[in-house]
């Protein structure tokens, strides 16, 4: 019997940037091989609008380029983002509204790299052929976006997580607790350590197609926003061997969340 494995191919910074977060997102599900180094290319398209509270709504466009290797156990995962906000300037990727130091009410355009992000991955062996998959994850935030201009907080973040997935039929269902660290910074006050929690089921619908739909519960971000419930429907389509895309829509029931927000994804591996 084959393993089966839900694979996380979203850029993680992505999984946890969706205002809805992110990154993860499930990818297509696939037999888990440790012989070899499995690398991906990715590149992500995502737009997101809301008011978050506010008067005004605030646009993101958010473009992530990606590279993960993975052998064995261990893998890696590098994303760079290109990043467009326009708004008033107090809403921040992956936090929602903000206490920005420098107000205004005048609608602002500002677009440049946004933060990356390093992933680092550990999967442990099942135990047997029916029990779950346990597998350890650390992101890190490296500030490389702007924060003067609204696209970042300017300040490193630190996430851990626990992924747990467990075969069931056809299905998969899997879950995911963490919990982020972030840096603090006068220029916007408030800002709060957070856990976040997501459970979502996944499963082949025809050949080559896989659907699936997750539900992700984060905790508030700063003191200024509220917690998050979002319901995150997605499919995922393997083009080739080598290629596959994956698109969700999120539907969010707090402030915390935006109105709209879809994404497409474009993923080459060998």
């Amino acid at each position: 019997m084959k393993f089966l494995r839900v694979i996380l191919v979203f850029p993680h910074s992505l999984f946890r940037v969706l205002p809805l977060s992110f990154l993860a997102l499930c990818g297509p599900i696939i037999a888990q091989s440790n012989s070899n180094i499995k690398q991906t290319v990715s590149l992500a398209s995502y737009f997101s609008s809301g008011d978050y509270g506010g008067d005004r709504d605030t646009d993101i466009y958010y473009f992530p380029v990606s590279y993960s290797a993975n052998k064995g156990k261990w893998g890696a995962q590098l994303t760079v983002p290109h990043l467009q906000v326009e708004g008033l300037g107090n809403v921040l990727v992956n936090i929602g509204g903000v206490n920005r130091a420098v107000s205004g009410n005048q609608l602002e355009r500002n677009s440049g790299i946004g933060d990356s992000t390093l992933a680092l991955t550990y999967q442990m062996d099942p135990f047997s052929e029916t029990s779950p998959f346990i597998d350890f994850r650390l992101n890190i935030k490296i500030p490389t976006a702007d924060r003067n201009r609204g696209l970042g907080t300017g300040e490193a973040d630190y996430s851990t997580q626990v992924d747990i997935s467990q075969n069931y039929g056809n299905s998969v269902l899997f879950g995911t607790l963490g919990y982020t660290f972030r840096g603090k910074t006068d220029f916007y006050a408030g800002l709060i350590d957070s856990a976040y929690a997501q459970l979502g089921i996944a499963r082949p619908f025809a050949l080559r197609w896989n659907v699936g739909i997750f539900y992700e519960y984060r905790e508030p971000a700063s003191t200024f926003s509220p917690e998050t419930h979002e319901l995150v429907p997605y499919f995922s389509f393997q083009i080739s061997d080598s290629w596959s895309f994956t698109g969700l829509t999120a539907f969010g029931f707090t402030q915390a969340s935006a109105t709209a927000a879809v994404l497409g994804q474009i993923n080459y591996s060998w």
